[in-house]
């Protein structure tokens, strides 16, 4: 039986692919808004096994599936996911605050 819906557990560590075509990484978490209940962004891993893994957020609209590949896609590259902001193993972010608006629109909304 095939339907729309996914748990949050099949989602994460689901790979996303950019705009060229090249993975990015894969869904570390989703962000989910505590009032509406609806899925606000989700956290992509990058890196990996040689470099620093980095975590970035991508609005949750952003992401669309492709059931070819079972994996997701972004109209980003890496370079524009790098340019917004970004957590790197071990250090402290705040993934909750939204305060701070960042140019790319993939990233979250305030």
């Amino acid at each position: 039986m095939q339907h729309n819906m996914v748990p949050s557990d099949r989602v994460e560590h689901v790979g996303v692919y950019g705009r060229n075509d090249v993975k990015l990484g894969t869904i570390e978490r989703l962000m989910l808004d505590k009032v509406s209940g609806t899925v606000a962004y989700a956290v992509i891993k990058t890196g990996g096994l040689i470099g620093a893994r980095h975590h970035y957020p991508v609005q949750w609209s952003a992401l669309k599936y492709d059931p070819a590949r079972q994996a997701f896609r972004v109209d980003v590259t890496l370079e524009e996911l790098a340019s917004g902001p970004c957590e790197f193993d071990g250090d402290e972010f705040d993934w909750g605050d939204r305060s701070r608006p960042y140019a790319h629109a993939n990233y979250w909304s305030v």
